[in-house]
């Protein structure tokens, strides 16, 4: 039986007021004030769509044993590098071997259930057992644009497999073609997009029905049969016409999420099959269909397995963890949408050695120090000589990871006069649970909130970003952790 073993999403912290958006910039297309509903999620400062795919790996690994893993297919429209593989960097993050195959999927907005199609092939082909999936965009908008209330930022991942199975995977079909809605150029930031009506009346209403039909046909199946029904279209309209078109009962017809999310791109389908599975029971059957230069549709039946995961996970329970962006501007500056002055500090130049990453790759994409072979003392980063006085040992170390551990607050500060563009800059020293300690930037919480002993858990997150020569660094940073009532 090959299919999901396990599920993770990631959901950023922040949300932003669409009615925010449209109070500042609506002036310019008043038309948008019928889209400045709910809320968006939107990526922290140091975030972007490869800190978010390692946040839902890691989600989606709970209880999983690195070494089972024998690849990862990473899929974005929004990769940070062209030429540098952005899934190395995320199985690195997630401490996964040096002999695992990753894959980076991009060009489309299906481009996440392509690779999902391409894991599962792959584990059916019994060439590999274990395979992740992750998918995750970051889409950046013109000010004043439809897309720029519409998008939202989000990530989901799958391990696919062939044992413990929670969803079976039973078939799949799929439709290419190179219809131009939303399209962006090598070199362009923003994303744009064709006319609404052609977007719906020739996209949406014409391409989702032919691939459903083409997938029902191929499998002798009705549309009845279905428990949840997945698609992506952001046109509220659009899905009433597309339910009563394909017969579909609104109420088994999943959730897109506009309100409280917003469109996610390539992860959208996976996000919503993540949410999906939050609830599903054995024997469900469902139909995931994605969009974007073509169509996949993928069928799954849940198996009693889905009775074992551990239900803290997924997606629900990241919504729940939501803090307001109290300024339009902030997310704008956030994105390097607009320019913001942050003192001369800002204008040190800080190049990047190559040789340096590459000798202490495990440590910083990792977070992976020592420990002891002969005392068992965990040390970051990692050491030739035990630091613990009373062993000295030389080496005689193991690799030893901290990114999937806890820690609490030793120490904490707030730096005003540090070039950020999220003043304050907060840092402290970290104890982790079970030996060892660090110095690390906090992030996801506010300086008031900190206070001593308080417990942390560890996000692999931007570090800084070299606008001179395109480049993104990543490191680790503790994330204070609060009840989610």
């Amino acid at each position: 039986m090959v299919g999901i073993r396990s599920y993770g999403a990631y959901i950023p912290r922040y949300r932003l007021d669409r009615n925010k958006i449209f109070e500042a910039i609506g002036w310019v297309n008043s038309a948008t004030r019928a889209l400045a509903r709910g809320e968006k999620a939107v990526a922290n400062f140091d975030e972007d769509n490869l800190t978010m795919a390692s946040a839902a790996g890691f989600d989606c690994l709970k209880g999983i044993e690195r070494s089972e893993l024998e690849g990862l297919y990473f899929a974005s429209t929004t990769m940070p590098y062209q030429e540098r593989q952005n899934a190395g960097i995320i199985s690195a993050s997630l401490g996964m071997a040096e002999n695992v195959r990753t894959i980076d999927f991009s060009g489309s907005l299906k481009s996440g259930t392509s690779a999902l199609i391409a894991a599962l092939e792959g584990v059916g082909s019994g060439s590999v057992n274990n395979f992740l999936v992750c998918s995750s965009d970051c889409r950046l908008s013109k000010m004043g644009s439809s897309q720029e209330l519409i998008f939202g930022d989000a990530a989901a991942a799958f391990l696919i497999s062939n044992q413990d199975v929670i969803a079976e995977y039973k078939g799949s079909f799929t439709i290419s073609s190179d219809f131009v809605d939303h399209f962006r150029g090598r070199f362009s930031k923003f994303d744009r997009q064709w006319e609404d009506r052609w977007i719906r009346d020739t996209g949406y209403e014409n391409i989702i029905p032919k691939v459903i039909e083409g997938f029902l046909n191929k499998y002798n199946m009705e549309i009845g049969a279905f428990s949840k029904v997945i698609y992506c279209c952001y046109y509220g309209a659009e899905r009433k016409k597309l339910n009563k078109i394909l017969g579909l009962d609104p109420e088994r017809v999943q959730d897109i999420m506009m309100d409280t999310i917003g469109d996610m791109g390539s992860a959208q389908s996976l996000v919503m099959l993540a949410r999906a599975l939050e609830d599903s029971k054995a024997g469900d059957k469902i139909l995931v269909v994605s969009y974007g230069s073509g169509c996949d549709a993928l069928y799954f039946e849940v198996t009693d397995k889905i009775n074992e995961l551990d239900k803290e996970r997924g997606v629900s329970m990241h919504l729940k963890n939501r803090v307001e962006v109290d300024k339009y501007e902030k997310y704008l500056a956030w994105r390097n949408i607009v320019p913001i002055e942050i003192g001369l500090r800002g204008e040190e130049d800080s190049p990047t050695r190559w040789s340096m990453i590459w000798r202490s790759n495990k440590a910083i994409y990792g977070l992976c120090g020592s420990k002891c072979l002969k005392c068992g003392t965990p040390q970051f980063p990692p050491q030739r000589v035990c630091v613990n006085p009373k062993c000295g040992a030389f080496d005689e170390m193991e690799d030893y990871y901290f990114s999937n551990r806890m820690g609490k607050i030793a120490t904490y500060t707030g730096d005003n006069l540090f070039a950020t563009i999220n003043p304050p800059q907060i840092y402290g020293n970290i104890f982790f649970d079970g030996g060892g300690k660090a110095m690390m930037n906090f992030t996801d919480c506010d300086l008031d909130s900190l206070y001593v002993g308080m417990p942390v858990s560890f996000s692999f997150r931007v570090k800084y970003t070299d606008r001179n020569r395109d480049i993104v660094r990543y490191f680790w940073k503790a994330v204070p952790i609060k009840e989610v009532q």
